[in-house]
């Protein structure tokens, strides 16, 4: 390969189809043509630094069309292209970028018209194992991750992500998870690489689901990948507007447990769309897919459902034994499209990449990814998600899955958020808090929650406190519930038990 083929690629679609759309961001329509003419202008820009052989670019995830066009313009460059959140701290900006060797970063300024520039020095060759983009993971458990992915890995992923869901010319994709979340490999680059549209959502209209609404309808979108957040906004919002979204043919939810009445109103809102679980990291890119029958909606879960070609998946006991049968255990998983190892890691501290499962047959890959995920595998060979190893914790002696008690207050149906926490307490050593958002025109209080939980939790398992807003959940820059700033906001029981008490009392 002389190029990497995500620049080539989109290159060709420049020159065959300039005038058919690339993106489409509030009321701007930007084509492949004039997408390629801000990539000459940011190359120009890149030209001017002085950078070495192979070194990389920070560039702020803002989600515009000129950021775009730099990133496209470091593939061009053969230079790897660390995409940070636009929202981090300026000092834990700093340090990312320190650890991950970066001395330059540019920023993207969006205003202005989008003008044709004349091309600049060649494109240079960039190999299959040479680091194209550098994610980050969200920060929940302190400094953001460097997560390096080569361009074989990418464009092996984009490659099946536009067969699977048909990603060229005649295709509008949603583009509603941060730019710098694992997500857009599918949103963005798979489909400029094959010649769809990309319908940006602007971040301050994120959690407005009248607007994602027509996002999806003016411009005809006929994939839409999204958390489940993004899904329980929709359906409310074409509940109360009346409104179906007959377009779509692709309807894939991910990153969080799909709570089953949200599931139960998509076929609703999407007449014609299938739907898919599609379960992954950003270490390893997706790893299972999972279409769900819309005739034949679960109640009790979505399963994993089969892993995607090349993906290799074990589950691994508490002593680090392979499940063989029925059971329960870690997740681990190889993929086509996963990283090597975190940048700037400490060789010296185990890690989640480790070698090969003992007693696993030849051809296995040589490195797999601890996901940290518990699953359930069951008589049928289908494997179901149980919760997060770290979300496993004891409330006064005994075992509880926050995770699962979450699931439970999602299925109430005037709850749409729900984040489960364990505190700590002087007396009780933990505490669990229900940190959560009620529906619209909901009118449930912490007793009747209280009351839904006993019927279907153990006492252990039922929450301390319950804390309810009409507002969103924070997020961290990956679009997941910020359980860290969360934490640090319930260190203080008492006001949470007061607000509590009035609540019961009215």
């Amino acid at each position: 390969m002389e190029l990497t083929q995500l620049w080539t690629s989109f290159a060709r679609q420049a020159d065959t189809r300039p005038d058919a759309t690339a993106l489409v961001t509030r009321d701007r329509h930007i084509s492949y043509g004039e997408l390629a003419g801000l990539v000459a202008d940011a190359s120009l820009r890149l030209a001017r630094l002085d950078t070495g052989g192979g070194e990389p670019i920070g560039v702020p995830a803002t989600k515009t069309p000129r950021t775009i066009a730099l990133v496209l313009a470091c593939l061009r460059a053969g230079l790897p292209v660390v995409l940070p959140s636009a929202t981090l701290p300026a000092t834990t900006l700093r340090r990312l970028l320190a650890r991950a060797g970066c001395r330059h970063v540019i920023g993207a300024d969006d205003t202005g018209p989008a003008r044709v520039a004349p091309a600049v020095t060649p494109a240079t060759p960039v190999g299959p194992d040479d680091v194209a983009f550098v994610l980050t993971t969200s920060g929940s458990t302190g400094l953001p991750k460097l997560v390096p992915l080569t361009a074989g890995a990418v464009e092996r992923f984009a490659d099946w992500a536009a067969a699977r869901f048909d990603l060229g010319p005649g295709a509008s994709v949603l583009s509603y998870a941060p730019l710098n979340f694992d997500l857009c490999f599918l949103d963005v680059w798979a489909t400029l690489h094959h010649g769809g549209q990309v319908v940006l959502v602007d971040p301050d209209a994120a959690t407005n689901g009248r607007h994602l609404l027509d996002a999806i309808d003016d411009n005809a979108v006929t994939v839409v990948q999204a958390v489940p957040m993004a899904h329980q906004l929709l359906v409310e919002a074409a509940g109360t507007l009346a409104r179906q979204l007959t377009s779509v043919r692709h309807t894939l939810f991910t990153g969080d447990h799909m709570p089953a009445r949200c599931l139960a109103r998509l076929p609703a809102v999407f007449p014609g769309s299938r739907f898919y679980n599609v379960y992954g990291c950003t270490e390893t890119n997706d790893s299972f897919l999972h279409e769900v029958d819309r005739d034949a909606l679960p109640t009790d879960g979505v399963p994993l459902g089969t892993p995607l070609p090349g993906v290799e998946a074990v589950v691994l006991d508490e002593d680090g034994a392979v499940v063989t049968g029925p059971g329960q255990g870690e997740l681990v998983v190889a993929t086509p499209f996963q990283s090597a190892g975190y940048l700037g890691a400490d060789p010296t501290v185990p890690g989640p990449f480790v070698a090969a499962p003992a007693g696993r047959p030849p051809g296995t890959a040589a490195r797999f990814y601890r996901t940290g995920d518990r699953v359930r595998r069951d008589h049928a060979g289908v494997l179901h998600l149980e919760g997060r190893s770290d979300f496993h914790v004891k409330v006064r002696g005994t075992r509880v899955n926050t995770a699962a008690v979450e699931q439970v207050l999602l299925d109430h149906a005037e709850v749409a958020e729900a984040t489960v926490l364990a505190v700590p307490d002087l007396v009780a050593g933990r505490l669990l808090h229900a940190v959560l958002r009620r529906a619209p025109g909901a009118s449930v209080t912490t007793l009747g929650l209280r009351r839904h939980c006993a019927q279907h939790l153990p006492t252990a398992a039922i929450p301390s406190i319950f804390r309810l807003s009409e507002t969103p959940l924070p997020r961290t820059s990956t679009g997941k519930v910020d359980r860290r700033l969360l934490s640090r906001a319930l260190r203080s029981p008492r006001s949470e038990e007061t607000s509590e008490r009035k609540e019961q009392q009215r």
